[in-house]
């Protein structure tokens, strides 16, 4: 009987030195915590939420929409294309395949890269891509 007891006292010894341990640590990281911040002047990083347009992939449309504002209170730029201007307001689906051809003819003169700056510059003018031209346009940006 007297053995038990031992054991008895010995397991809540045990548990009561961990329990004692484990808020010690607590205690101490969260002192070191504390002065940490207080004794360094670094002010806490702030990261932006989303990166600038041209980080935009096309599949999140509130930064598509936000960049597009923001192109909006730009001056409007011109990739060597003001001849399309008289195509201001034509429907998609309502050119020829030769006027299909001038939009083609810029889109491959330009790196990849500019292909999403020229086709918000295209929107902001008015501009609709022709049907014929889309494909290609949209494979270019994604690319």
């Amino acid at each position: 009987m007297r053995g038990k007891k031992i054991y008895h006292q010995n397991a809540m010894d045990f548990i009561l030195i961990g329990i004692s341990a484990v808020i010690l640590l607590t205690l101490l990281v969260g002192l070191m915590a504390l002065f940490s911040k207080r004794g360094g002047k670094e002010e806490d990083v702030v990261l932006p939420t989303s990166g600038d347009c041209t980080t935009c992939s096309g599949f999140d449309e509130a930064c598509e929409q936000t960049c597009m504002m923001e192109a909006a209170t730009k001056e409007i730029e011109y990739y060597d294309d003001e001849e399309l201007d008289r195509y201001k307001g034509r429907d998609s689906d309502n050119y020829t395949e030769e006027e299909a051809d001038e939009f083609a003819e810029i889109l491959y003169t330009m790196q990849p890269k500019e292909a999403k700056g020229w086709n918000r510059s295209l929107i902001l003018r008015g501009i609709n891509v022709p049907n014929q031209v889309k494909d290609e346009l949209i494979a270019m940006i994604e690319g």
